[in-house]
């Protein structure tokens, strides 16, 4: 009897045979598996999103922003800057097992498999915080089968290469806290003023639970759902034992102090600067708005963020956050043309308008050292010169027009010289100025300055009637900063591509002298007295520790203080979009956002004076007649001029003077003399480097 025995053995041998198929079979899946693992570990991960942005860079190479579609404001961090709590609450209503997997939650996954197969569509997940991370740095929100897949394989990936600190780190600092913060530094900063590591548990709990959804759960839009979901987050925290379920209740009931929205901000630096560039990169060098966006270029630019940082400052502390009075600041280095600091408007959160670019708004009386300078070069005007301030009904247009401008508050000073109308910021004397000199001269020197808009060659110009930018007035300041020098505004420097090759270089542009170097000069001296006893801007003078100079403007709409140091010239301007009329209170914030910001850009740096060029003389005159002083007058006051423009008729007082008009000159000419070899002397010498 064979036949069972034959069975038996064929049964035997099936079976060996399917064991060692099985063998075979489970032997090829380990090697499938790691070689798969060894393909994940050996293939790089592509590239994030947030790495394919453009980045602007500053001066010194430290990054200001990055370009993306979806402006997001993020702020790394490590997780040691980063609360405790804040990190136990997202651990807890995120991914309690995180630390105990490798990238996957099997029981969730196979409870979300089930639900899925029984409704035949994506319609739940289980995604841990490293799926999660992978799916928001590489891949959409798409829920299909194709997007599943490469999720789990990029989830590998990053467990792979990356510890779990440094997973939760880039979770944390990646992921959506609403009103475009991405990043818990970020969130934390708008909305409650603090950095992620200031945050208590109450604060934690509230930030933790808004990344499920964004705007559903954001405090700013839905306080209740906002609450609810921070008392589910404080209850898991208690559920795994990390903090009591006493504590949680205490956090639950704390009263949070969020930041206003109106004061929400941007955590980017430099925004509106920021814009500024892309607009220049898009119309001037031609990079397409997709490259900005994701082609990882590196762009170099002329600002300073220290310099940025002080402007920023001084606008937060001048203006008021609940107003609606808008702002603008930007400041150019007049020995280079470089744009060192742009803040177009109060916050950035709220009106992206850059009012530093803005044409519509007049100057008024901060026009006014353009027409003057205008008419110190022509030589028909001096420091001496002299009008009288007094109610005027002017003709222009061969008599067939007339203009009859008034000075603030009806005050009229009788006969003053240009320092004091200067000084004073008065407009009979201005008007007279351009009557005397013709306004199509004054638009000529605006436009040698690098003045661009359209100005009316009227006798109103004189009082800044045609409107122009912030940024067209420091750079028309900055040419006198510079002595008459004129170098166009600037600021790209360099373009590269994400491989570093560069692609624009910024063109050396030569000054070019537009104006005479004396001109300049005495210009610079009057406008200094704007900050002394008696002029504009003398309530902000004990903030500025440095030689300045200066003009203020006010008009029914607009304020503005444009000034300048030899390092800098800087324009601020104060008012509203809508136009209506500022308030006195509103249009004395320009002076101290000027002062404010002068003296903390240039904290570090040592004052200097302005150099003297050749062809400036100084004589003492009497303020009085303009004339040479005498021994017998009663006040003295130097004054500088175009060499061959200073008086030559002397003033003798009431005392008998017998020299005569030459011999006085001769005698103040050698004093002068006097004066210039000393600052030729050793001390002149010590002095010089000192300041340099």
């Amino acid at each position: 009897m064979t036949k069972p025995n034959q069975k038996t053995r064929k049964r035997g041998f099936r079976v060996r045979k399917f064991i060692k198929n099985l063998s075979l079979l489970a032997v090829l899946a380990i090697l499938a598996t790691a070689a798969g693992l060894v393909y994940l570990y050996a293939t790089s991960l592509p590239l994030a999103d947030s790495d394919r942005n453009s980045r602007l860079l500053d001066s010194q190479g430290e990054v200001i922003a990055t370009f993306s579609a979806g402006g997001k404001d993020s702020v790394p961090v490590q997780l040691e800057d980063i609360a405790p709590d804040l990190v136990h609450a997202t651990l807890a209503v995120e991914d309690r097992k995180f630390y105990n997997h490798y990238g996957f939650d099997v029981q969730g996954m196979g409870r979300a498999v089930l639900v899925n197969l029984e409704h035949m569509q994506m319609s739940q997940g289980a995604s841990t915080l490293t799926q999660q991370l992978a799916r928001n740095l590489y891949l959409s929100h798409e829920k299909t089968w194709t997007r599943k897949a490469k999720e789990a394989m990029y989830t590998a990936q990053l467990e792979m290469k990356y510890s779990k600190d440094e997973i939760l780190q880039m979770y944390l600092n990646e992921i959506y806290y609403g009103h475009g913060a991405y990043g818990i530094e970020a969130a934390s900063r708008m909305y409650f003023g603090k950095s992620a590591k200031q945050l208590d548990l109450a604060e934690s709990a509230m930030l933790a639970g808004i990344p499920k959804g964004p705007t559903y759960y954001s405090p700013y839009n839905h306080m209740k759902n906002a609450k609810d979901r921070q008392k589910i987050v404080l209850n898991a925290m208690a559920d795994i034992g990390k903090i009591t379920q006493a504590e949680a209740d205490k956090a639950y009931e704390k009263m949070l102090s969020f930041k206003p929205e109106s004061e929400r901000k941007t955590v980017e630096s430099a925004p509106y600067f920021r814009d500024y560039i892309r607009n220049l990169a898009i119309k001037e060098l031609g990079i397409s708005e997709a490259m900005l966006d994701h082609g990882g270029l590196n762009i170099y630019t002329t600002l300073d963020l220290r310099v940025q940082k002080a402007a920023e400052d001084a606008i937060a502390k001048g203006m008021d956050a609940k107003s609606e009075l808008e702002t603008a600041l930007v400041s150019i280095d007049p020995r280079t043309g470089y744009i060192k600091a742009m803040v177009g408007g109060k916050n950035y959160r709220t009106n992206q308008i850059n009012h530093v670019l803005a044409t519509t708004r007049q100057p008024g009386s901060a026009f006014k050292p353009i027409m003057y300078l205008a008419a110190l070069e022509s030589k028909q005007l001096t420091s001496a010169s002299i009008f009288n301030s007094e109610p005027t009904l002017f003709h222009y247009d061969n008599d067939r027009k007339t203009y009859k401008p008034g000075n603030f508050g009806d005050k009229y000073l009788g006969e003053i010289d240009l320092r004091q109308a200067i000084a004073a910021s008065d407009n009979i004397y201005a008007v007279n100025t351009i009557m005397q000199i013709g306004p199509e001269q004054v638009v000529s020197m605006a436009k040698n300055l690098g003045i661009t808009s359209n100005l009316s060659a009227v006798p109103s110009l004189a009082l800044g009637t045609s409107p122009v930018s912030p940024l067209e007035m420091a750079s028309a300041f900055s040419v006198i900063a510079a002595g008459g020098q004129r170098t166009p505004p600037v600021a790209i420097l360099q373009v590269t591509d994400a491989a570093g090759r560069v692609l624009y270089e910024s063109p050396q542009t030569k000054a070019e002298t537009v104006v005479e170097p004396a001109a300049a000069y005495v210009l610079t001296r009057l406008m200094e007295s704007v900050f002394e006893n008696g002029g504009t801007g003398n309530r902000v003078s004990k903030a500025i520790k440095r030689p300045v100079a200066g003009k203020t403007g006010t008009t029914n709409t607009d304020a503005w203080l444009v000034g300048f140091t030899p390092e800098l010239s800087t324009a601020v301007w104060v008012g509203y979009d809508q136009g209506k009329a500022i308030s006195t209170s509103d249009g004395r914030r320009a002076a101290p956002i000027f002062a404010q910001f002068t003296e903390q850009a240039l904290a570090s740096v040592p004052p200097k004076i302005f150099t003297v060029p050749d062809h400036v003389v100084s004589v003492y005159i009497d303020p009085e007649s303009g004339k040479l002083a005498g021994n017998g007058c009663e006040e003295k006051r130097l004054e500088v001029f175009i060499d061959g423009t200073e008086p030559t008729e002397v003033c003798h007082g009431t005392t008998d003077d017998s020299d005569s008009g030459e011999d006085e000159k001769t005698r103040q000419v050698q004093n002068q003399q006097g004066i210039q070899e000393e600052k030729h002397s050793w001390w002149g010498d010590f002095k010089r480097w000192w300041v340099e």
